[in-house]
């Protein structure tokens, strides 16, 4: 059973998080640990898929919608963060729906609504490709075939879900497969996201956001998938970006609650 081949990270990770949620998650209201985690997934997320925003840029977006575009970024940035805010709401006011395909579809239409014509003139937000893809380096394969195993994954998962798998590990070998199927004519890499946090939420565990940073190790976890046939890379990258992101958030809080620099 996979599970027994990350015993050491589940481990850590269960250790993490519990006290992340006693230190960090528990003494915030509750709107206010989503709004923030809006902000920082929804810039980090779209970052990866070569949006320039930055997490100031974000909030200011987030707070004062289209009327106020951030200066040096285009109204097809604007307008893809904006989507991806009301993707996000989506996703998260939804956990209590099945995790199928009426799921995905709605969340690819919202991540692309305003946007795909842009990219990919006469396709349909929130409708599968009709013609073969490819991205950077990576030719997908036949659409046809590969559309046709959404409705298997989707079924697997949820399956995965209800068998006690542990959720972190649902949620990247869902992401993997997602993005190797690659359905859309755009938006897979934000929808994939967005839909392994659905599955971690839904277990009421912390967001897992993938910093722009490590957006190569992420990628070559993806290729690994792709060109190996694994995706035991790919799950222990979502293991050790959860466990750093939720350290790095404890000891940020830690720092700012030293006051000591502030007495004479």
């Amino acid at each position: 059973m996979i599970s027994n081949m990350f015993e050491q990270e589940i481990k850590r990770y269960e250790e993490v998080r519990r006290e992340y949620e006693a230190r960090i998650k528990v003494k915030m209201a509750p709107e206010d640990y989503m709004d923030w985690h809006e902000v920082l997934f929804s810039c980090h997320s779209c970052a990866i898929e070569g949006n320039s925003f930055t997490i100031d840029d974000t909030r200011i977006l987030k707070e004062q919608g289209l009327a106020m575009t951030p200066v040096g970024h285009s109204l097809l940035e604007c307008t893809e963060m904006a989507d991806h805010f009301r993707a996000f709401r989506y996703v998260v006011s939804h956990l209590q729906v099945p995790f199928d395909e009426t799921l995905l579809q709605e969340t690819n239409r919202l991540v692309t609504e305003n946007t795909l014509a842009f990219r990919a003139p006469g396709a349909i937000p929130g409708e599968y490709t009709t013609e073969d893809m490819a991205a950077g380096d990576t030719i997908f394969g036949d659409h046809e075939t590969l559309v046709a195993r959404v409705p298997s994954l989707m079924a697997s998962t949820a399956e995965a879900l209800q068998r006690g798998i542990h959720p972190m590990i649902v949620a990247a070998r869902f992401h993997g497969f997602f993005e190797y199927l690659h359905p859309f004519r755009d938006g897979n890499g934000r929808t994939g996201r967005l839909l392994s946090n659905w599955i971690l939420l839904q277990a009421d565990h912390p967001m897992l956001i993938i910093d722009i940073k490590d957006r190569e190790i992420y990628i070559n976890a993806l290729r690994q998938i792709r060109g190996e046939g694994t995706d035991e890379f790919l799950i222990a990258f979502f293991f050790r970006a959860a466990i750093e992101r939720m350290e790095a958030e404890m000891a940020q809080k830690k720092r700012n609650t030293n006051l000591g620099l502030f007495l004479f």
